[in-house]
This record gives C-alpha cells, structure tokens and sequence, in this order.
C-alpha cells in the first residue's frame, strides 16, 4: 500500500486550535466495523456505549513541557523540541541523562560545540547529530530549569501558537490527561484528553474496569511519513511498560470474553506489542521500547475496541486505525466527519471503534 492511500481532504478551519470549556463536551463518532455502520453521539455519552465487565486501558504517561525557547550565542532566537535522552545507562538507578536527542527547526545551519541560553542560568551544547535528531548535552539541572522558565506543552505544528508568549495557562492544563502521573512524553496521548474525572467516576460506577499502562509519546506518533511506500517506514522506538497488574486485567479479560478497549493508538501499541512479545495472544508485563508498526494486514491480539482522535492524513496514525476498522470504511468515516463538521485532530472530537 502507498502513503497515498491514506490521505483525504478537509478545510483547514476544521482543525480545533483551542480545547472546549469541558474536556467531556467532544462529539464521538460511533462505528461498527463489523456492520460497517457509524451514528453520531458525544464523549459524555461514553458509559452508555460500554457494558459491565469492558476494561478501559490508558496511557498515563504525562507531558513534560518540552518545547522550549531561547537564543544562540549570535542572539538569534531558537525554539527546540526535547524528544527522549540519548545516553540514559541501562543500570538500576542510572543518573539523570544529560545528552538529549531534539528536534530544532533550521539545524542545517548549527555547528558542533555552539551553545545555546535558555535564560541566564540554563545552557546547552551541540553534541552532534543522531539521525534527524540534534544532541544537545545540558548542564546539570539546565534542562529542568529551561523547561519550567521557558518551556511550555509541546503542541503540533497545526495548532498555531506564535512564541512563548502564546501559550496560556489553558494549554498547559488542557494538553494533559485528568489521570497522567508518569512524566517522559513529547506529545499528548490525545484520546484521553477528553475525559474528564468526572466521566471516569461514570465509567467505573457502571462496572468497567481501568486499567492503566506507561508509554512515553515521541517521534514515532507525530513524525511525518516520508515513504511513499508504507511498507517501507521505519518506526523510530517509544518506551512503555505494563505493570503485572495492569498485564493480568487484560489477560483475565480476554480470556473471560470481556472487550479490552484501548484508550488511544498510543495505548493500542503498547497492548499489541506486549501481546507479541507473551506470545499467545498473553499481554507480558514489564517495560519495554516498541517498533511496532501497526498496518492494514495487522492481527489484533489484544485490543477489541479502541477510542481515538481524527488523525492527519497520511500519518502513522490513520494507518493504524485503517488497519483496526478497514481503510475504506475509515475514510468513508471522515469523510462523513468532514461533512458533519467534526473538529479535527489534538484539541478536537473523537471516534469510538467497535
């Protein structure tokens, strides 16, 4: 299959650029595809779409304000993106990483041992190149000292914000889940960003399991597809880990016939990473770095459901949702979404796949 079979069109002012007041106040497209069928309904109605026994999984991975700004030697201002460490050791209690693989928009042009000022007290230098990556080594304590003065939620590019200054407060509530604790993501597990605690209560009061796992969003999720060819993209690797606990819920579900419905493709990568990794369909506990591209042709092992956001044309993401529910009814889907006027994408509404 090719890249541009997954492609579709929208008007550009369909892409939500600010979050409701209410993080339950989404519509949720419902489809069926096994009937192929799809009705209209809101993310407050959620409850009502599962059933007693269903185990939700979340991703609780937590946003670290990692786009920050600042300036080079030469004063030009720079704004960088901090996607994962580059030398974390493998111990048990290995020290904080201080080279740090990032994204900088015109790295063409930066040279090896410049430095870069995130305010008067946090620098960085340029240790190289890893890939598309720019190696940046921070003093100790500078890059949690530039990420609390000068960094902010690292939005995507389609939501436009014009500098630091363009941030607000509501961001950097909004573009986080209700239930994140684990620090480590470049980017937000968006189909989680619309529930709020008081739908969790909800959900839980009907007799539907939570249960929650880690993976750590970076390149992999929003990084453009630059093969034509899908068959021909290599994922880059993101970080999860499964507790033992979190592992058993979904084995003992599948194995009792209950739906595991996956809150997101973040969280569905990790459920069918850990399930090919068991063996047998078993979800294996532990932390691990997933590759996994997830494709039509795919064979789900774990997930029987799965809550999701409307993804960009010819992303990854539209990929593996294409490959959950069957491409052409997925883009019949939004095509109908467009139609209906759906927001799109981080800040906007959401899908529910049965």
């Amino acid at each position: 299959m090719n890249l541009s079979d997954f492609d579709y069109e929208y008007p550009k002012e369909l892409i939500a650029q600010r979050p409701l007041e209410r993080r339950d106040a989404s519509r949720m497209m419902v489809i069926d595809r096994f009937s192929r069928s799809r009705r209209h309904s809101s993310i407050d109605r959620l409850p009502d779409e599962l059933v007693e026994g269903d185990l939700l999984v979340v991703n609780d991975s937590k946003v670290v304000p990692a786009r920050i700004f600042g300036t080079r030697c030469t004063g030009e201002k720079l704004e960088v993106l901090v996607v994962e460490p580059h030398d974390a050791p493998q111990a048990a209690n290995p020290p904080k990483p201080s080279i740090w693989r990032c994204l900088l928009k015109k790295a063409k042009r930066i040279r090896e041992g410049e430095k870069f000022h995130f305010g008067m007290q946090s620098t960085a230098t340029v240790r190289g190149r890893h890939g598309i990556f720019l190696l940046l080594e921070f003093e100790p304590g500078a890059l949690e000292l530039a990420m609390h003065h000068h960094g902010v939620p690292p939005l995507p590019p389609y939501i436009e914000r014009d500098g630091h200054a363009a941030y607000t407060e509501e961001d950097r509530e909004r573009y986080q889940t209700v239930y994140a604790k684990n620090p480590g993501s470049a980017a937000a597990p968006t189909a989680g960003l619309h529930l709020s605690d008081e739908l969790v209560e909800r959900i839980e009061k009907r007799g539907i399991g939570i249960a929650h796992l880690t993976l750590h969003v970076g390149i992999d999720t929003f990084a453009p597809v630059r093969a034509e060819s899908i068959l021909e993209h290599r994922m880059h690797g993101e970080r999860y880990s499964i507790s033992g606990e979190a592992a058993d819920a979904v084995i003992r579900a599948k194995k009792e016939g209950r739906r595991v419905i996956a809150v997101g493709t973040t969280t569905t990568r990790a459920l069918e990473s850990a399930a090919l990794k068991g063996g047998g369909g078993r979800v294996a506990a532990g932390s691990s770095t997933t590759e996994l591209f997830i494709k039509p042709g795919f064979e789900f092992r774990a997930v029987d459901a799965m809550l999701t956001n409307f993804h960009q044309p010819r992303s990854t993401l539209l990929v593996l949702v294409s490959a959950f529910a069957g491409r052409e009814f997925i883009l019949e889907s939004y095509a109908e979404a467009v139609r209906e006027g759906y927001r799109l994408f981080s800040y906007g509404d959401c899908m529910l796949i049965t």
